[in-house]
């Protein structure tokens, strides 16, 4: 909403519908429209409408159904927000026989009431939404991986609140080997996108799901399902180091802070760590139903699924075996647990 001192000029009074054209003057009105009342009539002070123009009902609370159905103002722009000063009010309500002074209103001590002009935004989900449905229809185009990049951002767009309907295209333009989409859309229904059409012009680039954090992660931080979600994002020349899925990122830890809605790269992340370098681990070696436990010294620091190499304290031997758990490694007689003689 934007307030603004143009808009005051814009809320002005409307001569053309005059007493004598929409009710009888002052001294024909019936006894029960008069102000002259046990209790004041009170002003409302903050009002939003969805009609053009503000009535002395939307203004004045106690008066009766026809009185309050006069009109009165003019109000702002679809989206907008102005003020009418009380004065204003007043001498306007005095004309139409509802006042006899501004003593008969209770103003509440203020100045001036701000009135705003309901409407519905339309966004840049909107226009892209509506530009990939016509592409579809009209060009047989399945835009579903990709993603419009308006020129110049966004337009800004308001329609009738009441309007729940979605855009749609009154022309389209698009070339095949380019990608670029002109065209003009509206709103069924509406009368400001039927003066106005929505010019769209942007071009369309391929877009792939990517893993983004939902909030500010500080570095060392363990993700976990609630810290990230899927988005698609439109592919840039590092595309291939970006993490695609949700299981690459859930359960790491962040290498650094990470940003909120930024791209998770496969180097923002890394498995925690159980075993740290220089740890006094518990080794234990399997062979044939026959399992050995002993204590050695971790020479690298490892996640679960790590093959690390640990050293036996006492003997000397560097064995390969690979992490299970916190302070564990697993040495066997395959693969990665054989036994390296020291150096």
């Amino acid at each position: 909403m934007i307030r603004s001192v143009f808009l005051i000029a814009a809320l002005t009074a409307i001569p053309a519908m005059a007493p004598a054209q929409t009710a009888a003057p002052a001294g024909e009105r019936a006894p029960a429209a008069t102000p002259a009342t046990a209790t004041k009539l009170k002003l409302k002070t903050d009002l939003t409408l969805s009609r053009d123009i503000v009535g002395f009902g939307d203004l004045i609370a106690g008066l009766s159904p026809q009185d309050g159905a006069l009109p009165a103002f003019r109000a702002p722009a679809l989206g907008e927000t102005g003020t009418i000063q009380v004065s204003r009010i007043v001498e306007a309500a005095m004309k139409q026989g509802l006042l006899r002074d501004a003593l008969d209103l209770d103003s509440q001590g203020v100045a001036q009431v701000v009135v705003t002009r309901a409407a519905r935004r339309i966004t840049g989900l909107d226009v892209e939404a509506a530009v990939k449905s016509a592409l579809l229809e009209r060009f047989g185009f399945d835009g579903r991986a990709f993603s419009l990049l308006l020129d110049g951002g966004a337009p800004s767009v308001v329609v009738e609140p009441e309007l729940t309907g979605d855009l749609t295209a009154l022309d389209l333009n698009y070339d095949a080997r380019s990608r670029r989409v002109t065209g003009r859309l509206s709103m069924p229904g509406s009368a400001a996108t039927r003066l106005k059409p929505v010019r769209v012009s942007g071009q369309l680039v391929e877009t792939a799901e990517v893993v983004v954090p939902l909030r500010t992660i500080a570095r060392g931080e363990t993700l976990t399902a609630a810290d990230v979600t899927l988005e698609r994002r439109p592919r840039d020349a590092q595309f291939n180091d970006v993490l695609g899925e949700m299981k690459a990122a859930v359960g790491k830890v962040a290498k650094r802070m990470l940003v909120a809605g930024s791209v998770l790269r496969n180097s923002d992340v890394q498995r925690e760590e159980v075993v740290g370098r220089g740890e006094i681990v518990t080794i234990v070696y399997e062979s044939r139903g026959v399992a050995i436990s002993l204590r050695g010294r971790a020479n690298e620091a490892g996640a679960v699924g790590d093959v690390i190499s640990i050293t036996n304290p006492q003997s000397k031997r560097v064995l390969q075996g690979t992490v299970t758990g916190p302070g564990r490694v697993n040495v066997s007689p395959q693969g990665g647990g054989q036994i390296a003689a020291a150096r």
